[in-house]
């Protein structure tokens, strides 16, 4: 397998603190879907930072395709929990933030944005402003504007868990689409089992700051929403749970 972002041994503590990331080695090949799952405080965010370039580690090696990360870059997409949209500008130029702040928007960039939001279900709304829409709306947004200049891997730290269910597995459901039609990589936080399970292709269970279990989910794709409900996909939810209790 062919390796496209690389930790190796990485370590980092908080001043203060035991070490919130002890000796992780992780490796995401081009186009994985890589879900990191565990318990609050056991390093996920932390990791992913450093995974990102926003934070340093104190010793170990991030590599993005070969090149050593030491701060985010244009080849990286950003998505949080919370959707961070600018509330004084419109859906389309909140998508299109990432490209004015270096420039002019060209028209062919107008019209890719419109395709994502197309894409995203939010087809009419681009002359709205974020506080006339819905928390999924938001989160639509805020896809859009980290995939409008098609980053190689995408960082996403538990974007839709402050969302209902329907909603929830619908935005799965695009964003697997999107990801898979533009080969993005993807290195997604969550608290979920069965999230995890459903969009990745591997997922890492961390614990005490380390790496303690990882799964290869083998589930054919596109992923379909009556997978949830099969005896393969929750065999895979047993099993990363058992890896969360201490019990594997």
């Amino acid at each position: 397998m062919s390796r496209f972002l690389e930790l190796e041994d990485v370590r980092y503590a908080y001043p203060g603190q035991n070490h919130v990331v002890h000796g992780v080695s992780l490796h995401i090949a081009p186009g994985d879907f890589h879900c990191l799952i565990g318990r609050s405080g056991c390093g996920k965010t932390t990791l992913l930072k450093l995974a990102a370039g926003l934070l340093q580690p104190q010793s170990g090696a991030v590599t993005l395709q070969g090149v050593p990360v030491s701060e985010p870059t244009a080849d990286m997409g950003f998505v949080f929990q919370s959707p961070t949209l600018l509330e004084w500008l419109t859906v389309l130029d909140n998508v299109l933030l990432p490209i004015a702040l270096h420039g002019k928007v060209q028209a062919a960039q107008h019209e890719k944005a419109k395709a994502l939001l197309d894409q995203l279900d939010l087809n009419g709304m681009q002359s709205r402003y974020p506080q006339q829409l819905s928390g999924g709306q938001q989160s639509r947004v805020a896809i859009a504007r980290a995939l409008i200049t098609a980053p190689p891997i995408l960082f996403m730290d538990e974007p839709f868990a402050s969302l209902d269910a329907i909603t929830r597995s619908e935005l799965q459901q695009d964003l697997l689409a999107l990801c898979q039609s533009q080969g993005t990589s993807v290195l997604f936080i969550t608290h979920d089992i069965a999230e995890a399970v459903y969009l990745a292709d591997n997922v890492s269970v961390m614990q005490s700051g380390t790496i303690c279990h990882q799964l290869a989910v083998d589930l054919l794709h596109p992923r379909q929403p009556a997978l949830r409900y099969t005896a393969d996909f929750n065999a895979r939810c047993a099993e990363l749970r058992q890896a969360m209790d201490g019990s594997l």
